[in-house]
């Protein structure tokens, strides 16, 4: 197979089919950032919804974004049963609103009859006068041939009728769609191969649906058989269990498959970040497990990983990390040895001996606190600061000798409705050669803790800079019970953010909440002291 052979193009429907995933709603600005964002990756369709289905779409044709690098797709349907192409107002609005229109049509007779009710030949026309009528008046026209392989298993004579009255009537792509996501990748490759014997493979496409698990497997499965287009979302999203992640088979088609996909190795490093500005527009956190773009997927945590990793780090990662944008994580846990403690030094730009005993000290302290119920491996600033001192590199910026919290909570009427609900917190700091006291409110313990200790460090002109850039961005708190379940440990994990965007995370643990809390909060402010190159007053 020559290179031209190997061409495979990509469509992308997350401003579609993406827009059907429960809990996600676009707006037409977060459509047009995402559509720039695929654009800059050059995927080759841009599919940017179904104009005339709801006031989103609508409004997002009527002002779509400029692209670049990729092709604007309209979605719609084929013409109604009963009423002539040119005489159907779905096909007038899809022929007005994008360069080139995508229809879906039934493919499966039992849907024919059961979902429309109408004649099997009718169906055939419908998807031949369609096509037929918007390839004169756009540049491309496709066809997703819905329910394809169901229908295929049920009565593959009409299945690939309907193929056949789409490509001959000048579709440029006819797109096999696993609708209800429940074909399985043999399958998939024994259907498509035999597809392409009467459509030619250049012109025929995939689209898949993750019911099972399957929808990438099923996908690569179809270009094996010989299909030249792959559709599917940004981070799968979808209906149901979702579509085809995209994010997962450019990397896999280009990488491991050795096809080209219109995407420059140089555009692939930008993967993890694009897949991350979708995550962002739908305010939720990237999953950490994802393939190839993850925060775990070149994480490292067992010692026996980790010094193999350091001789090559083929030895536990199929691909370089920075070929898709992501980095090599090394983990620092209870299970960790010399080997992770070494390669984090390196990550962090600390310089040490490999025989010093400091390493095999802390070592065994991080071994030890993880026992305890810290996790260093989701708290990297925590460990960083233990490592530091370890190595007599940290100067203590501060010192609390002594804290306080009180919530008061009051019922103002008589029928327990209006509640004030107040947190006062006083801390007692040692600051160079000065001993300060403060006292200030939040709406929280944690808060009120926070806003006194800043109070005190705020008087300090060494320190109001870093201190100032400081943002609590998450808290999270987990109990962790030991032995019997009478010795209950509180775990808290904050997460904090600077002006320039840099985020780092601390652990604390205590028996007590608002002591962790405090432990996790300490090592936030003196993170950031830190790496802001303050100079400590020596507390």
């Amino acid at each position: 197979m020559n290179m031209s052979d190997k061409r495979v193009y990509l469509y992308d429907s997350t401003l579609r089919d993406g827009q059907q995933t429960q809990g996600v709603d676009f707006s037409a600005a977060d459509k047009t950032a995402i559509a720039k964002a695929l654009d800059e990756l050059s995927i080759d369709y841009i599919e940017g919804g179904w104009p005339g289905a709801n006031p989103t779409d609508d409004a997002f044709f009527a002002n779509p974004p400029k692209l670049k690098n990729s092709k604007l797709t309209a979605f719609g349907m084929t013409r109604r049963a009963g009423r002539s192409a040119s005489n159907d107002p779905g096909l007038t609005t899809l022929a007005q609103s994008a360069p080139i229109v995508c229809m879906v049509g039934k493919s499966w007779d039992f849907q024919v009859t059961e979902a429309l009710g109408i004649e099997l030949s009718e169906n055939l026309a419908m998807i031949s006068e369609s096509i037929a009528h918007l390839k004169s008046q756009v540049s491309e026209v496709m066809f997703d041939a819905e329910h394809f392989f169901d229908g295929y298993k049920a009565n593959r004579d009409y299945a690939l009728a309907a193929i056949k009255a789409a490509y001959e009537a000048g579709a440029r792509w006819v797109v096999l769609c696993d609708t209800n996501g429940g074909t399985l990748p043999d399958e998939i490759f024994d259907i498509v191969t035999d597809v392409c014997t009467h459509v030619p493979g250049g012109n025929v496409g995939i689209h898949c649906h993750n019911d099972t698990e399957n929808a990438v497997a099923n996908s690569l499965a179809a270009v094996r058989a010989g299909v030249r287009q792959v559709q599917g979302t940004l981070n799968g999203l979808g209906e149901r269990c979702g579509n085809a992640n995209l994010i997962s088979i450019i990397p896999t088609l280009m990488l491991k498959m050795g096809y080209d996909v219109g995407i420059s190795h140089e555009q692939l490093t930008h993967l993890r970040r694009i897949s991350h500005i979708l995550d962002e527009r739908l305010n939720r956190e990237p999953t950490r497990q994802a393939a190839y773009v993850g925060d775990s997927a070149f994480a490292h945590k067992g010692g026996l990983h980790v010094s193999a990793v350091e001789k090559n780090p083929a030895c536990y990662e199929h691909i370089e990390p920075e070929l898709v944008g992501n980095q090599r994580h090394i983990l620092v846990s209870d299970q960790a040895g010399r080997s992770n403690i070494l390669a984090r030094f390196r990550e962090i730009g600390v310089e040490v001996d490999p025989k010093s005993d400091a390493v095999g000290k802390l070592v065994e302290a991080v071994k030890q606190r993880e026992f305890d119920g810290y996790a260093y491996d989701g708290a990297e600033a925590s460990f960083e600061l233990l490592a530091r001192k370890a190595l007599g590199e940290l100067d203590r910026y501060f010192r609390v000798t002594s804290f306080r919290v009180i919530d008061e909570r009051r019922w103002v009427d008589e029928q327990d409705e209006q509640v004030i609900t107040m947190s006062e917190a006083t801390v007692k700091v040692v600051v160079g050669d000065g001993q300060f006291m403060s006292v200030a409110e939040g709406n929280g313990p944690v808060n009120a803790l926070d806003a006194a200790l800043r109070k005190v460090l705020l008087t300090v002109p060494e320190y109001v800079e870093a201190v100032q850039q400081i943002e609590l961005i998450d808290y999270k708190v987990r109990i962790i019970t030991r032995g019997d379940g009478t010795r209950a440990v509180t775990r808290v994990m904050i997460e904090s953010r600077d002006a320039e965007g840099n985020s780092w995370s601390t652990v604390g643990v205590s028996t007590n909440i608002i002591e962790a809390s405090y432990n996790a909060l300490r090592d936030s402010i003196t993170y950031k002291l830190f790496k802001s190159g303050v100079r400590s007053q020596h507390a």
